[in-house]
């Protein structure tokens, strides 16, 4: 049965990269992502008083809450990094560069963990760092000139480092607490960092001004996050881990599918070359 919820967690993902472009055609990606996190916090709650962790709170050391804040505050500004990227760039092309950060979590697991890096990871992480160059491709403007847009692209390179950083400073963060626990501690950080956000840049009136169709895009997104999560930590408890994380990152194939569905947005037989590059890479480390 944990396997199905290994693959719920990976189309709740998928899902929640649409929805959220959906969110923020008008929208401000800061200020949605603000609102979308309330949703996110009150799923990751859910979960703590789902498997009874919330009496453990008062036992967490000084060193776990630090790391916890951290952490959040990576995931905070991974969050807000991704969603500026989707507002201004092709899904398709966001998506694998975000699911890049896989290779660089592993380095810095390698570097400041001391982890190992097997053969089979040394080879997905090439077979992964090829499919994400090969699927960030240059547009082409009407005159025929090549336009890089740097801009989006900045952002979800901001986007896979920070999401990184969340990887190896939450790892130490839960070292002591249950997962779930400090996965909604962490999100109440990303929450207060949001918002902190949107009231620094003075964009709190624009809340407001949020049409009820992208206020209700913004708050599926959210939603799907959170049906993400509560599938995800199910199938983390009853499966080997080593096989739910790269089915967990498969949901790049759920973006691509819905976001030709929804947008129209179509691969070019080199990113189509790059998509299978990077699934033969996730593949390849579901090998012990």
């Amino acid at each position: 049965m944990w396997i199905v919820f290994a693959f719920g967690s990976a189309l709740f993902a998928g899902i929640t990269s649409v929805l959220a472009k959906c969110g923020i055609r008008k929208t401000d990606s800061t200020v949605a992502t603000a609102i979308r996190t309330v949703v996110v916090l009150l799923f990751s709650w859910i979960m703590v008083f789902v498997v009874g962790s919330q009496s453990q709170i008062s036992e967490i050391g000084g060193k776990s809450w630090l790391f916890l804040i951290l952490s959040g505050t990576a995931t905070g500004a991974s969050w807000l990094c991704y969603f500026k990227a989707l507002q201004t760039g092709d899904i398709n092309k966001v998506v694998p560069i975000d699911k890049s950060s896989v290779i660089l979590t592993i380095l810095l697991a390698f570097l400041f963990l001391g982890e190992s890096v097997s053969l089979p990871k040394a080879l997905g992480i090439i077979l992964i760092g090829a499919g994400t160059f090969l699927m960030i491709e240059r547009k082409q403007t009407v005159s025929g000139q090549i336009k890089k847009g740097n801009e989006w692209f900045f952002y979800a390179a901001g986007s896979a480092l920070f999401a990184s950083l969340t990887s190896i400073l939450g790892k130490v963060g839960i070292s002591q607490v249950e997962s779930n626990l400090g996965t909604a501690i962490r999100t109440g950080v990303v929450l207060v960092m949001a918002w902190a956000m949107v009231y620094v840049t003075g964009k709190q009136h624009l809340v407001k001004e949020i049409s009820l169709k992208e206020m209700g895009f913004i708050l599926l997104s959210g939603i799907a996050t959170g049906a993400s999560w509560l599938c995800y930590y199910k199938a983390l408890q009853d499966g080997p881990a080593s096989v739910v994380v790269p089915i967990d990152k498969l949901s790049i194939l759920v973006t691509v599918v819905f976001s030709y569905l929804v947008f129209g947005e179509k691969l070019s037989k080199k990113s189509c070359l790059g998509l299978a590059s990077i699934v033969a890479g996730t593949f390849v480390m579901m090998i012990p």
